[in-house]
């Protein structure tokens, strides 16, 4: 099945409002109307199956048809976010050359991309295939970020796995909603694959959708308020954001909030869910592989929400993860080392298996490079990225469990954490910390203090270094390479 079918194939009236963004509202008629327009205006230029096709539009209901326009043509997504610089856009579309670039609702404004050849197409072609929905970037907070093929099925079978876990363990079939139906808010950028999933997660079920972008605090609660939304998605800064806002107090009728694009930390999730009364439905997945994998659904808040703060969920159905140790043994119940996940998706395409061969292990498991545990009763806990693991003389640290410590500091609101080279030691932990507004200069004795009390000696950071901010991408992952670059540049701190 195509992607497409979500909104071509689906129930519904025509006349009812299907995406809205601030006061843009869009009926489903007219939504697959400009789909449908779109479509058979690539299919016109000659672009189908094989084809990629970019598109560089603001978040909103254009966006939303463009992604199905395309796939009506039989073409391959790629989202180019209109934020980017010219030198990051050219460096996309040099690289994986698309067949043409979608950059506003009028055909006549699109921009060509020049010498496409047969070759050229040919070559995508066989290397993905026209079963690939859409290409995608990983977030690139350690390196460039890599292009990564989703295809039709194995996003549907994910999103399906997904509903089946929120469900109680019933998957498959599309659903109509009742006309009410509450709304599905997306405050993330649509360029994302956050964003996209969640558009495609709406139809799946037959929700409305709702796109915030930007986001803002108040911009979120007053949407919340209006929308009468009970359930929605939100990154992990978007949460501390809304913690610390003191504008913010209530967010009624919210009930839970699914983390997404990272795991979120149980002090944040405590602090958040302290404020709002909202319970935290953690989440874990990753880009090559489609997208969530791991989740909470409500029952399990209900039962286990208090003593699993922290935890990124159960696998949702069909999906297996476990830990190994370094040799690729499988670990027991509780003990921490690589996290490796089997999907239905990874089990029957060899294409995909194939993609991602220099990640799997010998007997079909995927390295996420995560390091984790899965407990006796089947929840997943996400300690810190393997690539993010300082080894400081053969000791472990993780720099998130550091940084959580940190923002403990009465005058400290941000904080991160990275190894750097030692000639000694081979690596030592570098801390980089955001005042909070009206704060003192940071003291590195007390900070030196706080660790000491929370952590293990080895784990305190060696260096204090105060920034304005700290440099994240488009979902708020902090960039660790822009930091370690800056911690090699910077050879004292407070």
């Amino acid at each position: 099945m195509s992607l497409a079918g979500l909104l071509f194939d689906a129930d519904g009236e025509a006349a009812e409002v299907l995406v809205s963004a601030g006061d843009d509202h869009r009926s489903r008629g007219e939504v697959v109307a400009q789909a449908e327009a779109i479509a058979a205006d690539l299919t016109g230029r000659g672009i189908g199956p094989g084809h990629l096709v970019a598109v560089s539009l603001p978040s909103g209901p254009d966006v939303v048809a463009a992604l199905f326009g395309v796939w009506r043509a039989g073409a391959t997504y790629l989202p180019l976010n209109p934020r980017l610089s010219p030198t990051e856009r050219d460096r996309i579309v040099t690289d994986l050359h698309p067949s043409t670039v979608i950059s506003g609702p009028d055909p006549a404004n699109w921009a060509s991309v020049p010498s496409v050849s047969d070759e050229t197409d040919s070559q995508f072609a066989r290397r993905w295939g026209a079963e690939v929905a859409l290409v995608q970037f990983t977030s690139g907070t350690t390196g460039r970020p890599k292009a990564v093929p989703l295809r039709h099925d194995n996003v549907l079978d994910l999103l399906d796995g997904v509903v089946g876990s929120l469900r109680g363990g019933v998957s498959g079939a599309k659903s109509a909603a009742p006309a009410a139906a509450m709304p599905n808010l997306i405050p993330v950028s649509l360029s994302l694959w956050a964003g996209i999933y969640n558009v495609l997660f709406a139809l799946r079920v037959g929700a409305p959708i709702v796109i915030l972008d930007p986001f803002t605090t108040t911009g979120f609660a007053e949407v919340v308020a209006r929308e009468g939304i009970r359930s929605t998605v939100l990154p992990p800064a978007a949460m501390t954001m809304l913690a610390d806002d003191p504008a913010v107090d209530d967010l009624a009728p919210l009930r839970y909030v699914r983390s997404i694009t990272a795991p979120l930390s149980p002090l944040q999730a405590q602090r958040f869910h302290e404020k709002f009364g909202v319970a935290i439905l953690n989440c874990y997945g990753q880009t090559e592989i489609g997208g969530e994998i791991v989740g909470w659904t409500a029952t399990d808040w209900r039962e286990s929400g208090d003593v699993k703060l922290g935890a990124v969920g159960r696998p949702h159905v069909g999906v297996q993860v476990r830990a190994i140790d370094p040799q690729g043994a499988p670990l027991p119940a509780g003990e921490s080392g690589e996290l490796v996940v089997r999907t239905p998706a990874i089990d029957r395409d060899p294409a995909m298996r194939s993609e991602l061969a220099d990640r799997m292990t010998d007997d079909g498991w995927f390295r996420t490079g995560d390091i984790g545990r899965v407990d006796a009763e089947g929840f997943v806990w996400v300690e810190g990225r393997v690539s993010d693991m300082i080894n400081r003389g053969g000791l472990k640290v993780f720099p998130d469990e550091v940084a959580e410590v940190l923002r403990l500091a009465p005058d400290v609101d941000d904080a991160a954490v990275v190894g750097v080279p030692d000639d000694r030691l081979g690596e030592v932990p570098v801390a980089f910390l955001v005042r909070r507004a009206g704060a003192a200069e940071l003291d590195a004795d007390a900070l030196d203090a706080l660790g000491r009390q929370h952590l293990a000696p080895y784990k305190v950071p060696v260096r204090y270094v105060t920034v304005d901010a700290l440099p994240r991408n488009e979902i708020g992952k902090v960039l660790n390479r822009d930091l370690v670059e800056q911690a090699g540049r910077e050879g004292s701190g407070v």
